[in-house]
C-alpha cells in the first residue's frame, strides 16, 4: 500500500508506553533523560517520525499527564489505554486497531524504554519490507532477537486478539519473522531500574 508522494510503503509506528515501571521504584523509566532535557520516550518519538515511514503513536495509560507532557509539540497520535492494567497486550490491541483504521500497509511496535534506537534502525527495518512476506524484527550484531518489530498488515488482526502480559511473544513464534540485524546491542537495550540505567550511562550509552 503506497500514499501519493511516498517512495515506499506506508507504515505505521506504535510507541508502547502504557505500562506501570513498577521495577523503577518510584520513578519512570520513560523519563529518564538520555540527553540534558530529552526524555527517552520524546526521544524514541523523535526518532519514529524523523524515519519519516508514516503516522506515530504513543500508547499511554489513561490518566498520564506526564508522559503526554514529554510528547508536547510532536506530531504523535496519543492512544488511551483504559485497560493497560492487563500488560503489554492491551497496548498492542489499540496500536493494532489504530494502524488498521489509518490504511496503513504494516506496523512498527516498539517499547518506549529503549534509548540506544535510532531513526536508522526504523529506516531499515522498513527497507526489508514486503507486504506479502513475513514480519521483521531487529537483532543484535550477534543476531539475538530485539525490537522494534514490523508486522505486515495481514497480522493486525492477530495482534488485536491478543491477552496478557507476554506481549506478542506467541504471535512471533509461530510467524517466524526474519531478524536483521543492527549496530552492537542497540536492538536488545531496554532499561527497567535504576541500576541498568546507570549502568547504561556509565558505560558511554551505547547507540547514542
Amino acid at each position: 500500500m503506497l500514499r501519493a508522494g511516498r517512495s515506499g510503503p506506508f507504515l505505521a509506528t506504535a510507541l508502547l508506553a502504557a505500562g506501570s515501571a513498577r521495577r523503577m521504584r518510584g520513578g519512570d523509566k520513560l523519563l529518564e533523560p538520555v540527553a540534558p532535557g530529552l526524555p527517552v520516550l520524546r526521544h524514541l518519538a523523535q526518532a519514529a517520525i524523523a524515519a519519516g515511514l508514516g503516522p506515530v503513536a504513543v500508547t499511554l495509560r489513561t490518566p498520564d499527564p506526564a508522559r503526554a507532557a514529554a510528547l508536547s509539540g510532536l506530531d504523535v497520535t496519543c492512544l488511551p489505554v483504559p485497560d493497560a492494567a492487563e500488560g503489554m497486550a492491551a497496548s498492542i490491541r489499540h496500536a493494532a486497531g489504530w494502524a488498521g483504521r489509518a490504511g496503513a500497509a504494516g506496523l512498527i511496535l516498539c517499547p518506549a524504554d529503549m534509548p540506544a534506537l535510532q531513526v536508522a534502525d526504523f529506516q531499515t527495518l522498513a527497507l526489508h519490507f514486503h507486504p506479502d512476506g513475513p514480519p521483521l524484527r531487529a537483532a543484535s550484531d550477534q543476531g539475538v532477537p530485539g525490537h522494534p518489530v514490523l508486522f505486515p498488515r495481514r497480522f493486525l488482526a492477530d495482534l488485536q486478539a491478543l491477552r496478557g502480559d507476554t506481549g506478542a511473544r506467541d504471535l512471533l513464534a509461530r510467524a517466524r519473522p526474519v531478524l536483521v540485524p543492527r549496530p552492537g546491542r542497540r536492538a536488545l537495550t531496554d532499561l527497567d531500574t535504576p541500576e541498568a540505567w546507570a549502568a547504561w550511562r556509565a558505560a558511554g550509552k551505547d547507540g547514542l
